[in-house]
């Protein structure tokens, strides 16, 4: 199996440069309809395509809000062109390892009444030697200090061990580490103490093996994942906000209210504004209060990205902050 990965080398990227790690990219067909009927012929409002992956995601969002970003994992040699397009326009540093085969295509159908139904077509079959490119290239990009945030779900032949391997390696470089997935995946990286999590409640419930919690009981869950060694617990909760929960202090934030065009990407860009928030060092408001416009503002379009940064200030002047009484 041959397999590369891109240049350049970590000693050329920016000291600040945050990288994002995608080990199941996709390319996502969004498809906008009134209504889907099963069984039947279905006319669009209109498509798009985008080279996609909640990694790349979390990465073109933090472009457009002034972050130097590089982005790696895994992607297929044979479709690559839409992401390298992607790369090059956005002015992305890649170092992602290209492997034999096609990376997978993901449908999204998305309905007037917000309902999402998503087919998710077979992808690549990561081998032992991608991976160990991969690990190589991670060894390569850890710099103490610097922000990673390692996103989504693992494509086939990679258990859910790797990203508890991927976290462990990353905090002893001591880099600072978010991650966004779920299942077996998310029990692996807590293992390896990542800096910040960020599951929604449904994710958070699926982790405690139970099918739903309370607020209470989400919190009791918030306080074991903080004694474990995890700084902060960012729980989301879709359009009834999030919830900040650390040692410093613990927040939530209402988002504003907006007409729903698609919800396809607005947790990466909670992430993405998240995330831009701990490398400028802000406070937990500030973050919160930016991120919370951020992920208001990706409902309210198909595509990932901030088109107006008048829109979004507009949007974080309507976000409501304020100070959670939790306690450990």
């Amino acid at each position: 199996m041959n397999t590369t990965s891109n240049q350049p080398l970590s000693e050329s990227l920016p000291p600040d440069s945050i990288v994002t790690l995608t080990l199941n990219p996709a390319l996502d067909l969004t498809v906008q309809l009134e209504s889907c009927e099963l069984g039947k012929v279905n006319l669009a409002l209109e498509g798009q395509m985008n080279a996609a992956g909640k990694g790349v995601n979390v990465a073109r969002v933090l472009r457009d809000l002034g972050a130097a970003v590089t982005v790696t994992g895994v992607l297929g040699a044979d479709n690559r062109a839409p992401f390298d397009e992607l790369f090059r326009s956005h002015d992305l540093v890649s170092r992602f390892v290209y492997s034999p085969g096609q990376t997978r295509t993901n449908v999204k159908l998305c309905e007037a009444s917000q309902r999402v139904t998503d087919i998710n077509l077979p992808g690549l079959v990561v081998g032992p030697e991608s991976l160990e490119t991969l690990l190589a290239t991670v060894d390569d990009l850890a710099k103490p200090g610097r922000l990673f945030v390692v996103s989504g779900s693992l494509p086939s032949g990679l258990d859910a061990t790797v990203y508890g391997q991927i976290v462990a390696r990353l905090k002893q470089e001591n880099c600072r580490v978010i991650v966004d997935t779920s299942g077996e995946a998310l029990d692996s990286a807590i293992a390896a103490t990542p800096t910040l999590i960020k599951p929604n409640i449904d994710e958070l419930a699926q982790w405690a093996g139970s099918a739903s919690l309370n607020r209470a009981e989400q919190e009791d869950l918030v306080r074991q994942l903080l004694h474990r060694g995890i700084e902060q617990v960012v729980v989301s909760d879709g359009a009834r906000g999030l919830r900040w929960y650390s040692r410093e202090g613990s927040y939530e934030a209402l988002p504003p209210r907006v007409t729903v065009l698609s919800t396809v990407g607005a947790g990466d860009s909670l992430v993405a504004g998240i995330t831009y928030g701990l490398a400028q060092r802000w406070t937990i408001p500030e973050i919160l209060s930016q991120a919370t416009a951020v992920s208001a503002l990706a409902v309210t379009q198909v595509g990932v990205g901030i088109p107006s940064r008048d829109a979004l200030h507009a949007l974080q002047q309507q976000v409501t902050v304020q100070p959670l009484p939790f306690s450990l």
